[in-house]
């Protein structure tokens, strides 16, 4: 009786070597055969050497040379027998296809290393047999493919099935107010992203694709958030989302980006509604929660300050970002054993700087009320600052990083020095004005890129964003789709950017940094650090 393991040795011969008299017979008739005759034999090649080649490919001991001569070649059948452009694109698309099929397959621990190294040798030996043509369109053999000198994959190789990705490029989107009143948000928040990618791209890209960014206008309105998520993913097809601003717009944009498996990365928000436990696969945040914010502030303002609970109230935002904000002021009274049903909170509507009422409120306390947490946007905070400061001279004003600290201390400085001076804001990323090495980085890139802009807070927060996402990029190679970054970024730890703390992310842990500094405006409008505790 035949043994098992030689009936499998001889199928998988037998199966290698129809793939080289095809291979064969294609180039023997491209010359005089109607190009479409042969596309059929050219799919079933693709789904055959496809999946060998990825598994390969996902192997760093087997000489890349070696599947390059392959790669390459089976391309060169594609050229021979599409009648056009669209035929070759679609073989191309097709072989890149099963060539992800294959990587997945190995790390997915469907086949292994050793037996990708013996498909693609099985391949190549049945190769040498045919006709010397055959022989030189299909590249060496085994043993001077593997001393042949390496070098980059032909862009099939790199190519990718993934919406967004293609040879030459990854596109990403980023949904923000880019009109409005909160505006200024989303334009620091692209230039931050859009240096970082510039710089990246100046030195080659990402196993040679440039990063491209493209934006959608929902200025901050949730009802437009939809739409122009839809149009980043269908009309422009972007591989994943980074730097989305606000919460109210995320509490809609999440859910769509979920629904389609899409990356949604560094959203310019601190609120729960990404912060999910566990959290989602697809959901990935930088900076540190408005709850974590709001604590350090509450925890400044009673041990440093000294100030009593009952004279602490919240200036918020009439929805979820105002609400994120002012359970995170709940939730540090509790930690502090202290009873948060009496905090008073005073409201304004979004897209506005209608703050009268909240005013109002505020005057009816008749001067308990010694400090404010304000989780608003810039021009409604200078708004409030400006009808409150001289009726409550010594009043302390803190502020969430979302606020916009360029613009906010632009905005009060209009009014005057006294309006800005002890403006305290925290931030998630270290100052602007300081010398650590990342911030130093991001100030050269942005003189180099975006020579005349100031460096600001938000662009700051973008730049280190992008480059946590750049660093996971590079990692996962050149067979990129969603999950395999996915895996790679929850797979990372101790990231130094030099922000002078660490980054890591996990398969329970998506938000990479909490780290809070602490910042207030000087007289002349700048920002300096503030220690919290």
């Amino acid at each position: 009786m035949p043994h098992i393991g030689s009936n499998i040795t001889a199928v998988r011969s037998s199966r290698l070597r129809s793939v080289a008299a095809a291979l064969g017979a294609l180039f023997a008739t491209a010359a005089g055969a109607a190009p479409s005759d042969n596309l059929n034999i050219v799919r079933d090649l693709a789904g055959r050497i496809g999946p060998i080649v990825g598994s390969a490919l996902a192997c760093p001991d087997v000489a890349r040379p070696r599947i390059q001569s392959i790669v390459d070649k089976f391309q060169t059948v594609i050229r021979a027998n599409a009648s056009n452009e669209a035929e070759r694109d679609e073989l191309s698309r097709l072989l890149d296809r099963y060539v992800v099929d294959g990587r997945n397959a190995l790390t997915a621990g469907r086949t292994n290393c050793r037996t990708a190294e013996r498909q693609l040798a099985d391949l190549e030996q049945s190769l040498p047999g045919k006709s010397p043509s055959l022989i030189s369109a299909i590249g060496p053999t085994p043993a001077a493919a593997s001393t042949a000198p390496t070098a980059p994959l032909p862009r099939a190789a790199l190519a990718s099935t993934s919406r967004g990705v293609t040879a030459n490029e990854i596109r990403f989107g980023i949904v923000g107010p880019f009109s409005g009143p909160a505006k200024e948000l989303g334009r620091q928040m692209k230039l931050g992203i859009d240096t970082a990618f510039n710089q990246v791209n100046d030195a080659g890209g990402v196993e040679g694709r440039m990063l491209r960014l493209t934006s959608a206008d929902d200025g901050y309105e949730p009802t437009r958030t939809l739409e122009a998520m839809k149009q980043l993913y269908e009309k422009d097809q972007v591989f994943g989302y980074i730097g989305n601003v606000g919460t109210p717009t995320a509490a809609v944009a999440v859910p769509y980006a979920l629904e389609r498996r899409t990356l949604f990365f560094g959203a310019f928000t601190g609120a729960n509604v990404i912060r999910n436990d566990p959290p989602d696969r697809y959901v990935f945040n930088y900076r540190a929660g408005y709850a974590e914010e709001t604590d350090a502030a509450v925890r400044y303002l009673t041990k440093l300050r000294r100030l009593q609970p009952r004279q602490i109230a919240v200036f918020a935002q009439q929805d979820a970002y105002g609400d994120a904000g002012f359970a995170g002021v709940s939730k540090a009274f509790r930690s502090l054993g202290l009873n948060d049903a009496s905090i008073l909170r005073l409201n304004y509507k979004r897209n506005t700087v209608d703050v009268d009422e909240a005013v109002n409120q505020l005057k009816a306390q008749k001067g308990v009320i010694k400090a404010v947490v304000m989780v608003a946007t810039y021009r409604a905070a200078a708004k409030f600052i400006e009808k409150t400061r001289d009726v409550f001279p010594g009043m302390v004003y803190t502020n969430v990083s979302f606020v916009g600290s360029t613009a906010l201390a632009d905005e009060l400085m209009l009014l005057g020095p006294r309006f800005a001076s002890g403006v305290i804001v925290t931030q998630v990323v270290p100052a602007v004005g300081g010398y650590s090495s990342a911030v130093l980085e991001y100030k050269n890139a942005l003189a180099k890129y975006f020579p005349g802009e100031s460096p600001d807070y938000v662009s700051l927060e973008g730049y280190v964003a992008a480059n946590v996402l750049i660093q996971a990029l590079k990692r996962t190679g050149p067979q990129l789709d969603t999950e395999s970054l996915v895996d790679v970024l929850e797979n990372t730890h101790n990231l130094d950017l030099g922000l002078g703390t660490s980054l890591n992310f996990g398969r329970a842990e998506h938000q990479a940094s909490h780290k809070i500094w602490g910042t207030t405006i000087d007289e002349s409008g700048r920002y300096r650090s503030l220690e919290l505790e």
